[in-house]
């Protein structure tokens, strides 16, 4: 029990002016606190965010900054500061506009950068995970046509797989080998994932894209999203395949996220680690119900539990909202 403004106790060895000041004092420090737990959630705008965790530090990259890829940091994943300059600058890089969906990597004491500008997906290094990020040869890595949405993957052997979206077929996920540099795809390798195939993906138009590939006990997982960004039906499904260049096969019950609590247009998630090396998964949702932008993110829980003897990825309802810091 707090007796700090306790009159019966204080009065016998304080003086009754400063028994009022101590209270005064108490009461405005209280409702500073009250009022500052009670500011509004300022969203962190970022569509297309990835998530990178780092000597202790959240990073997170997204879908924003015209002129770029803007980062933020936070060490708690609720609280966020976003950095003064982007990560990558368009004069480093590739392309005039349409900087989508970064993700970052630290491989061999170096930071790689896969995004898309102008429609071409590129790679992008640094000594750092707050940039800059530049590309020494300022091109993409598929000259002769466009594509979107490049994700790294590492398998277990060490061989690097880069899975990507094309336009071929509306927009569908495709993967191919990378060379030991990490940036150079190796084109007589690219193998089709998926396209739009289920019902639940048939809003409209012919969407399947952002993809992201972990493996778990022998077995790899595809997050992607379906339908149009802006389409309140957007949402996540989950494909699973027991070799990353065969057949890739849809859960039949998807999608696993959509319109969670109200939210809408729900998708382009990128799954992490967090610091007790629980799975997480961020994704974005639109501004609101009648408004698309600023997209801004959002951040959930990954599980795998027994389905019929099968191990099966859920997407937990335990998502929240992470915040800027109010300076």
């Amino acid at each position: 029990m707090d007796r700090s403004c306790d009159t019966n106790i204080m009065r016998k060895s304080i003086p009754m002016f400063r028994l009022t000041w101590i209270c005064l004092v108490a009461f405005f420090v209280v409702t500073d606190i009250v009022a500052q737990n009670n500011v509004p959630c300022q969203k962190v705008p970022l569509a297309d965010p990835f998530i990178l965790l780092y000597n202790g530090m959240y990073y997170a990259y997204g879908t924003h900054a015209a002129d770029g890829i803007e980062v933020y940091t936070s060490k708690d994943l609720r609280s966020w500061d976003k950095s003064k300059t982007l990560a990558l600058h368009k004069n480093d890089s590739f392309g005039e506009k349409w900087f989508w969906a970064p993700e970052v990597y630290h491989v061999n004491g170096k930071f790689y950068m896969y995004y898309s500008a102008d429609e071409h997906i590129c790679v992008a290094t640094s000594d750092s995970p707050l940039g800059p990020f530049r590309q020494t040869v300022q091109k993409p890595m598929l000259e002769e046509e466009k594509a979107i949405d490049n994700s790294l993957f590492v398998d277990d052997d060490g061989k690097a797989y880069l899975f990507f979206v094309r336009f071929n077929d509306g927009n569908n996920v495709w993967v191919a080998e990378l060379e030991n540099d990490l940036m150079t795809l190796k084109k007589g390798t690219m193998h089709h994932c998926i396209s739009v195939s289920q019902p639940w993906e048939e809003v409209w138009p012919r969407v399947n894209e952002g993809p992201f590939v972990i493996k778990h006990k022998g077995v790899y997982y595809m997050t992607y999203s379906a339908n149009s960004y802006e389409s309140p039906f957007y949402g996540v499904g989950c494909a699973t395949a027991t070799e990353i260049t065969g057949d890739w096969t849809k859960y039949p019950d998807n999608p696993l996220l959509q319109n969670p609590d109200g939210l809408q247009g729900v998708g382009h998630s990128a799954i992490f680690r967090d610091k007790r090396k629980n799975l997480r998964i961020v994704f974005h949702a639109h501004h609101s119900v009648t408004s698309i932008h600023p997209r801004e993110m959002y951040i959930g829980s990954i599980s795998f539990r027994k389905l019929n003897g099968v191990e099966r990825m859920y997407i937990e309802k335990d998502d929240f909202t992470p915040c800027l810091n109010v300076k």
